[in-house]
């Protein structure tokens, strides 16, 4: 084969060509394979392109700048909002303060999400939509519901408990549901399982738990101010251990339960779909709200000790048995990868080594690195585009398998795959070696020479 020819995707496969059952397919996979080998589109069909004469406002450069315009104004209010209930002094301590877990909290969902990372763009929106749109709704909503409590019971100190307990779980959880919601509708593509809806919800909530914490802790620190109280007696170093020191993962906690159910919903099979979709995030909403609602209502309904009962005997186990679901969801990802990859290797799209290499999360970085030793920065960032594009592919053939799968599958497929094979010669090389040194050497498959075909050369 000539150096020219080398270069291009397998088109056609040769008609002296006889395809075995690979070893770890299924018999009704083999008619996939066979259309890989017999024909690959041009790469211009592995492109969506917009429609030409397409409005200007399904530009993504329109929608972006408006929905950046909206959320820096939400962003503005609150900022006058927060300032005018904590003073200057009062702010800028809450905002160093609530600045703390932010970073851990964030690292720790974008850590969960490494299998097959989300768009930053998303994350980013989600986060600003937590800190500005939803905190500004549920400031408002919470403000105007517990005072209309308070006028019709003429009781101001019930009404503050029934807007902490009732009306504060229903306004701020739809406030941030909606920002899942979004994604979910409008970057369908980039939300595909429970990962995704964790992930998504942690940012969400964890740019509302900011902005909160800047209020409380701001406000605190003008009590402490007003009375004159310091150190580890203030009321603000109580507040920054139960809601920064103790229960950093509250707010995320609540609202990852909305999103394991837009998670779920994803990952549902086309049958029943409408249903699933609409049932099961309400479901997940509901278990949001009920949970905000025990945790805020725990002191009140239980005594002085009921938060720290709550907090042990609830919150602890529910945080950890979702840490546990999370972490097991992700390891699912990784051998959804070594299931579906081992079709395109026998299609002749990738090696036998790599689906192996792209199923180990130490494979994928050690195959990272040794692209930028070997080849440089630019070609490190190939192979981590390649390992991305590669997942991408595995979750949506395994969303075929379940019948989920959208009537683009076909031209989906083929951009994945195109993508691919633009960045195979560093990224092949690179997976290769990271499978040896990791020890995920694939068995060699009984049909290395069949009709003088391999689709291993390429």
């Amino acid at each position: 084969m000539s150096d020219s020819s080398a270069q291009q995707p397998p088109r056609h496969r040769p008609p002296s060509a006889v395809v075995p059952p690979h070893p770890v397919l299924p018999a009704c996979e083999q008619e996939h394979v066979d259309a890989l080998l017999t024909e690959v589109p041009e790469p211009a069909r592995r492109r969506y392109r917009p429609l030409a004469g397409s409005k200007f406002w399904r530009s993504k450069a329109v929608r972006a700048g408006v929905v950046i315009t909206l959320l820096a104004l939400c962003g503005l209010v609150i900022l006058v909002l927060v300032r005018e209930q904590t003073g200057t002094h009062g702010f800028l301590v809450g905002l160093a303060l609530a600045t703390l877990p932010v970073p851990l909290l964030l690292a720790a969902f974008r850590w969960l999400d490494r299998v097959e990372p989300g768009p930053w763009r998303n994350l980013l929106f989600a986060f600003a939509w937590g800190a500005c749109a939803a905190a500004l709704i549920a400031i408002i909503a919470n403000t105007f519901a517990t005072r209309w409590i308070a006028t019709a019971t003429a009781d101001p100190a019930s009404a503050d408990t029934i807007g902490a307990t009732v009306i504060a779980p229903v306004v701020e959880e739809s406030a941030k549901a909606a920002a899942i919601l979004l994604i979910f509708v409008f970057r369908r593509r980039d939300f595909t399982g429970i990962v995704d809806g964790v992930v998504v919800a942690g940012f969400t909530a964890t740019g509302f738990a900011f902005t909160e914490n800047i209020l409380y802790l701001g406000s605190a620190f003008g009590e402490d101010q007003e009375i004159g109280t310091s150190g580890f007696a203030s009321v603000t170093a109580a507040t920054f251990f139960v809601r920064v020191v103790m229960s950093p993962f509250a707010h995320p906690l609540f609202t990852v339960l909305t999103g394991i159910g837009f998670g779920v919903a994803a990952l549902g099979a086309r049958r029943y779909r409408r249903l699933r979709r609409i049932a099961l995030p309400l479901l997940g909403l509901a278990l949001a709200m009920g949970m905000h609602a025990l945790w805020n209502g725990s002191a009140s309904m239980l005594g002085p000790w009921g938060f720290y009962v709550v907090y042990g005997a609830f919150m602890v186990p529910v945080f950890g048995l979702l840490t546990w679901l999370t972490i097991w969801t992700r390891q699912r990802e990784l051998r959804t990868i070594s299931d579906e990859l081992p079709a395109y290797a026998a299609a002749g799209w990738m090696s036998a080594a790599e689906p192996g290499a792209l199923s180990s999360m130490r494979a994928r970085t050690v195959a990272r690195d040794f692209a930028r030793r070997t080849y440089g920065p630019a070609a490190g960032h190939a192979v981590s585009e390649y390992e991305a594009f590669a997942t991408s592919l595995a979750f949506l053939r395994r969303r075929a398998h379940r019948g989920a799968a959208g009537p683009d599958f076909v031209e989906r497929e083929q951009e994945l795959l195109h993508h691919l094979w633009q960045r195979r010669q560093v990224a092949g090389p690179s997976l290769a070696y990271a499978a040896q040194a990791t020890s995920r050497v694939p068995v060699p498959p009984p049909y290395r020479d069949y009709g003088g075909y391999n689709p291993y050369r390429y």
